[in-house]
């Protein structure tokens, strides 16, 4: 059985790659051209070149191939091209989907997000049954996920099938890009955070977040969805740990979320209308920051057996994975 994974090169997919390959599994990842691939070097793969704009690549990619896990997407808080987030995340998801009903594949393993799950207004953690409310789609790359769930759930029920996993927040290692979390920990290593704001998140570490991938081809309902995540922390509980884990001090200030959002709306009108590079501080991360982002995983644990492991060991193992490679200011 050959398994097709997009997004391979990338954080959560590089350690599905290496899940899958501890089974035994041969696997083939679609890579785009120029892609920098450092965090699949030296595996036991093959590595086929494609776009998820360009159909044609993969119908090729999925030739002879059983099971897809697409989790490939464009993961930014802020692009000048607005429109390239769509066309990855929405239009390459319905063309890859497309690809693997048409082939006629055994099984496909979608990467959602828990972007895509509604929110309790009182704080206590979400599950898959939480009613959604679209006023929390606070920028264009949940936007994008949360049409391109609706694209998967529009293949489950026309035959494919399909199952949708919505990872919570993965950490630990080979955060190469890095992503918005792994930014929190560089950050907080380079001294670079004087204040916090006033929010939460639920972690999961990266390699649990993985299994529950092959676990969710393996047990999971095609047209359900289930979450994979671990353990609801505030923002400050977080820094405090980090804290512990490297002996550099967590920040004690707390700051007002009109500070960071005004932070944001100027740095973010700068980058549309003046320089054409990223923001300082992406507005898009300080809305998502509103919301304290809590869910219950208990649905994945019970069905999955969705591993639960130490998110003190994930993140200890994300410091030590930016140390290694001299991420760290050696001023610290």
């Amino acid at each position: 059985m050959k398994t097709l994974v997009t997004g391979a090169t990338g954080f959560l997919g590089s350690a599905i790659v290496r899940e899958l390959l501890k089974d035994g599994r041969k696997v083939r990842v679609l890579v785009r051209k120029g892609t920098p691939t450092e965090n699949i070097d030296g595996l036991d793969l093959e590595i086929t070149y494609g776009d998820l704009r360009d159909k044609a690549s993969l119908k090729k990619a999925l030739t002879d191939c059983d099971v897809l896990y697409h989790t490939a997407a464009y993961y930014s808080l802020w692009d000048k091209n607005k429109r390239l987030i769509y066309d990855i995340n929405v239009e390459g998801t319905r063309n890859i989907l497309q690809a693997a009903l048409d082939l006629g594949l055994t099984k496909t393993v979608y990467t959602s997000t828990v972007g895509c799950i509604g929110l309790l207004e009182n704080g206590n953690p979400a599950d898959e049954n939480t009613p959604f409310n679209p006023a929390t789609l606070s920028n264009d790359y949940k936007r994008s996920k949360y049409q391109a769930e609706q694209v998967a759930n529009s293949f489950s029920q026309n035959g494919l099938p399909l199952v949708i996993v919505n990872p919570s927040t993965p950490i630990g290692a080979r955060d190469i890009k890095p992503t918005p979390t792994g930014k929190i920990v560089l950050d907080f290593l380079n001294r670079k955070m004087p204040a916090y704001l006033d929010t939460g998140l639920n972690l999961i570490a990266v390699d649990d977040c993985a299994r529950g991938h092959l676990l969710a081809e393996e047990k999971g309902v095609p047209g359900e969805r289930y979450i994979l995540g671990n353990r609801n922390m505030s923002l400050k509980e977080i820094l405090l740990t980090l804290e512990k884990i490297t002996g550099l001090k967590a920040p004690t200030v707390k700051m007002p979320y009109w500070v960071a959002f005004t932070a944001g709306w100027v740095s973010e009108a700068l980058s549309d209308y003046l320089t054409g590079k990223p923001p300082a501080v992406p507005l898009a991360g300080v809305r998502m920051a509103k919301y304290f982002m809590y869910f219950d995983s208990s649905k994945a644990i019970r069905e999955l057996g969705l591993p639960q492991n130490s998110i003190e060991t994930a993140l200890a193992e994300a410091v030590q994975w930016y140390q290694d490679r001299s991420r760290v200011s050696s001023k610290n």
